[in-house]
């Protein structure tokens, strides 16, 4: 179980991404995460597995306080999260297997990861990855040369060579066209239903949320508006998420 406790993130120009924030994900959830540009999505995400130190409030996983953790015990909690990024971050020169392969940097050792020395058994384990995703034919490939879509899924088997508990999604699919971002999300669904690793995904576009998340919170200037499933967001819930002046489409 993921707890989050009254979340608060102010940054030092006094903006603030998080007001009180509070909300529970069973272990094995697909949560959709919901709202507008700047509504605190992002930095939700990267207080969870401290990229960013929250204000206020606390993080339990698994009964662990992830906000009172020592940089050492982080380093051993970071090792169960995958996180997927939206613009991929990759390193565009290096082939796609060494970016696969940079998921394992928290199980191997810092003077061999800094020469690329990796275990057979974690070069083998990356091809299967890269087959997972269809791309093992493009593992010697440099990762500029491959497509958008084709770099998400570089992506997402970098995360899963953490073999996690739990992934992050930060909006994945928002540089993709609709039918990339598909097969995208199914690849994250895969992951959630055959894995049962607990996805925590953000997302703009309600049809994907209906789609694919099995339950949903929804951020409106930092603070908590929804907390349900996909199913109970209605025009009311709609306008209180996106705003009064949002239409819905479809």
């Amino acid at each position: 179980m993921l707890r989050i406790e009254h979340l608060t993130k102010v940054y030092d120009d006094g903006t603030v991404a998080l007001s009180d924030v509070s909300f529970n994900v069973p272990d094995g959830q697909f949560l959709a995460i919901i709202g507008l540009s700047g509504s605190g999505k992002s930095t939700l995400l990267r207080c969870i597995n401290r990229l960013i130190d929250p204000t206020e409030g606390r993080i339990l996983w698994d009964d662990e306080d992830i906000t009172a953790a020592s940089q050492e015990d982080m380093r051993r909690i970071r090792r169960r999260i995958g996180m997927v990024f939206q613009h991929f971050n990759l390193v565009y020169r290096s082939k796609v297997i060494t970016n696969v392969l940079a998921g394992r940097l928290g199980y191997t050792s810092p003077a061999l990861s800094i020469v690329n020395r990796f275990s057979k058994a974690d070069r083998e384990f990356a091809v299967a990855q890269l087959e997972r995703v269809g791309l093992a034919e493009k593992a010697d490939n440099r990762s500029e040369e491959l497509s958008g879509g084709q770099q998400q899924r570089v992506g997402i088997a970098r995360a899963m060579m953490q073999n996690p508990d739990m992934v992050l999604a930060d909006e994945p699919v928002a540089s993709l066209d609709p039918v990339l971002a598909h097969s995208i999300m199914q690849y994250l669904e895969d992951i959630n239903v055959n894995d049962k690793v607990t996805v925590l995904c953000s997302l703009h576009f309600l049809d994907l949320v209906q789609q694919y998340g099995q339950s949903v919170i929804a951020l409106n200037e930092g603070k908590l508006v929804f907390e349900g499933s996909p199913e109970e967001i209605d025009d009311e819930r709609f306008r209180d998420i996106y705003g009064q002046e949002a239409e819905r489409v479809g």
